[in-house]
């Protein structure tokens, strides 16, 4: 991999940039005791999917209120601590004007709360993607093919950093340079998933200038 053929740079945001899966894994744990959805390993299941996918596929229409408001006040209070390595990445494309972009599952108000404890954050970017501006979540790639189009880069040429199974499948469906960060998921169950595999995304190096 040269630095010629890398042009973009799109990048998941919890579990890549930010150290909130563990959060949120209890968080819908806590959920699905509240309003049980049947389904086994409910907080794995719905990981990579957006809250409009989540609400429509697991819950009745009568609860979807509930479990909004529930996930807004939990994300008021959330603490958003970036991985290791991460700002030190988005500072060294940034320096080589490598178009980055954000693309994420979260809606508008979880990132509200980001900004709110970052300020700086939507700097490194040159757009950002939430998951109320797609109409198919992830595995499908329409987040990623969006991400590529707003910074005007060919998605062939875009480094797409996920750390979900469903993220990984969409970047790959995109037809991205996949980088799979094992935040969540083991390594070894990532292997076959991605053209590059991290234990962590501070052991990413971009190629020399």
């Amino acid at each position: 991999m040269s630095n010629n053929n890398i042009t973009g740079v799109l990048f998941d945001l919890d579990g890549v940039l930010i150290d909130t899966e563990t959060n949120y894994t209890h968080f819908w744990d806590m959920v699905d005791k509240v309003i049980p959805t049947g389904v086994p390993n409910f907080s794995a299941a719905i990981k990579g999917s957006n809250l409009a996918t989540i609400l429509t596929d697991y819950f009745p229409p009568g609860k979807h209120a509930q479990v909004v408001e529930m996930l807004n006040e939990h994300q008021r209070h959330m603490t958003y601590d970036f991985f290791p390595g991460a700002i030190e990445l988005l500072e060294n494309l940034k320096s080589r004007d490598i178009p980055a972009c954000v693309v994420t599952s979260s809606d508008t108000k979880k990132m509200e709360s980001l900004y709110a404890q970052h300020p700086f954050f939507p700097s490194y970017f040159h757009g950002i993607i939430t998951g109320d501006m797609v109409s198919k979540p992830k595995p499908d790639p329409e987040c990623f093919l969006l991400g590529a189009e707003l910074i005007n880069q060919p998605i062939e040429s875009c480094l797409v950093f996920e750390d979900s199974f469903n993220g990984l499948s969409a970047a790959r469906n995109a037809g991205a340079i996949v980088v799979a960060v094992a935040s969540t998921n083991s390594r070894q169950s990532l292997i076959g998933k991605a053209d590059i595999i991290l234990d962590n995304i501070s052991d990413f190096a971009m190629p020399p200038l």
